[in-house]
């Protein structure tokens, strides 16, 4: 008798005891389910961010010009205009309307921060100048820019495009009692 007077209340100890640790676990568990629910939706959350962010960016890099163009249609207007004058109107009044709208084309790509740059009698820089052809000048130092083929610009500062350029070099100096 003395063993059932003691399993009883130690058993019951033990019942509580392992009825209070079961309760434990399943607080656990829930607990932890919801932490998972709590992870997927967050990384559901941050992956719906990532591809709005994605579509946003292409929609702005498909735009981003949007601005630009439109400050160039005016131009595109006069370029008509002037094309169809040049079919009935003399040649210099052609000419005026062409460097207008050339300084109106300017005047656009100025406001977007693109800016020409003067290369003749500059000195020569492979940074801003492509050397297209070389001349022989006495009139000017070795290496400096003779002649612009083409203009070169800035965007923001930048080198955009370099200037194509022909650079004089010294003439070569003939000897003495040399006929050509």
């Amino acid at each position: 008798m003395s063993d059932s007077f003691l399993n009883g209340p130690v058993a019951d100890e033990r019942d509580e005891e392992i009825q209070r640790l079961r309760e434990a676990l399943e607080a656990k568990t829930r607990e932890l389910e919801a932490q998972q629910d709590r992870h997927l939706r967050a990384v559901a959350e941050f992956d719906n961010v990532r591809k709005r962010a994605a579509r946003e960016r292409e929609e702005y890099t498909r735009y981003a010009n949007e601005s630009l163009l439109r400050d160039l249609l005016p131009v595109l207007d006069n370029l008509d205009r002037a094309l169809q004058a040049a079919r009935s109107e003399p040649a210099a009044a052609v000419t005026a309307g062409v460097e207008l709208i050339q300084r109106e084309l300017l005047r656009v790509l100025e406001k977007f921060g693109l800016t020409p740059f003067t290369s003749v009698g500059q000195p020569f820089d492979p940074e801003r100048h492509e050397a297209v052809a070389r001349v022989q000048r006495a009139d000017l130092p070795d290496m400096t820019v003779a002649a612009e083929t083409a203009r070169g610009y800035l965007l923001h500062g930048r080198v955009l495009r370099p200037a194509m350029v022909t650079v004089a070099v010294a003439p070569e100096e003939r000897e003495p009692g040399a006929d050509s």
